[in-house]
């Protein structure tokens, strides 16, 4: 299989993880917040990936990976801020946040490889 389709793979199953771990979330108001804002975030990386595929140039290329790795970013704090709160079990959220910081590093690097060799 082509590499891109597996990191296009991985994204798909990082959102849907989060989307299945966050629908436990109670139904206070900040915990509903952070519901809907952790639930934009996880699925914007996956979406722009998708964009970042038909790029118009390296140029597009990097500037839609960037809003990737922001948006995994943002979910990693978000995710954060549900495992101090305990609004789910530390082991039920830990390997979606270890997968955030895995897909954060693979595309920092990413970024990093493609505008070296932009210049």
């Amino acid at each position: 299989m082509n590499k891109k389709y597996d990191l296009e793979e991985r994204l798909i199953s990082f959102s849907v993880s989060v989307i299945d771990t966050i629908e436990k979330l109670p139904k206070t108001y900040i915990a509903q917040y952070l519901f809907k804002q952790v639930a934009r975030s996880s699925i914007s990386p996956t979406l722009n990936y998708g964009e970042a595929q038909a790029a118009e140039s390296r140029k597009d290329f990097v500037h839609k990976l960037k809003i990737v790795l922001k948006e995994l970013r943002e979910t990693k704090n978000a995710l954060e801020l549900i495992k101090r709160k305990k609004y789910i079990e530390k082991n039920e959220i830990q390997f979606i946040q270890d997968e955030c910081s895995q897909l954060i590093a693979i595309f920092s690097k990413s970024i990093e490889t493609t505008k070296s060799n932009m210049d």
